[in-house]
């Protein structure tokens, strides 16, 4: 009761606050669950139990949203790449270091990676995303060639195959790895490191 013996007023209940980064995971997932171009921002609105006018409170578009989840993925993989570590020392080193570094950003930012990985290429958006995974791949595959080159890997096998065997088995991480499950990600890079390498190494 206040003073004046009437009842204080109840306090609103308002709907949650979002920032951008909340409103991004939940358009992640929705791009993830129903595709980029089926998924609408009266659908987002929906989930998010918002207005589309407050969604555009925090992005200019969709396509800003695409843009920007893209961006966590490729930046998490384009960040491995700029680490002194992988570019010093034996090429075998610097190419677990970055497959390492990979499986990581994949296990850490696994939505993102996840829609990274199902791009079609039907937007510039789209288009450009892949420019710089293709960029990305490509780095990775002269690490392979050079550790190769220096003997430290088989040079039995065709480098392109080995190539593309390294990136099916990381890139299968996002369609079955549960975070938080009885696998660790630390667990299942050793995992991943140990077969990679140990079916590599020259015996």
């Amino acid at each position: 009761m206040t003073v004046d013996g009437s009842r204080p007023a109840a306090a609103r209940r308002g709907r949650p606050g979002y920032d951008q980064q909340s409103v991004l995971a939940v358009a992640v997932a929705a791009f993830n669950r129903h595709g980029y171009e089926a998924t609408s921002m009266g659908m987002l609105a929906e989930e998010l139990g918002i207005s589309k006018s407050a969604i555009y409170h925090h992005v200019p578009s969709k396509g800003d949203l695409l843009r920007l989840a893209l961006d966590q993925a490729l930046g998490g993989l384009e960040s491995v790449l700029q680490d002194p570590r992988s570019h010093t020392g034996p090429a075998d080193a610097r190419l677990e270091f970055v497959l390492r570094g990979t499986i990581a950003v994949l296990t850490d930012r696994l939505p993102f990676v996840t829609l990274l990985l199902r791009l079609r290429g039907n937007t510039e958006i789209e288009r450009e995303a892949l420019q710089r995974r293709r960029a990305f791949d490509r780095e990775v595959a002269a690490l392979v060639d050079a550790a190769r080159h220096e003997g430290s890997i088989r040079k039995d096998i065709d480098p392109r195959t080995t190539t593309r065997l390294i990136f099916g088995t990381i890139n299968s991480i996002v369609e079955w790895y549960k975070p938080g499950g009885p696998l660790t990600a630390e667990k299942l890079s050793d995992d991943i490191i140990h077969m990679v390498f140990d079916g590599l190494h020259r015996r």
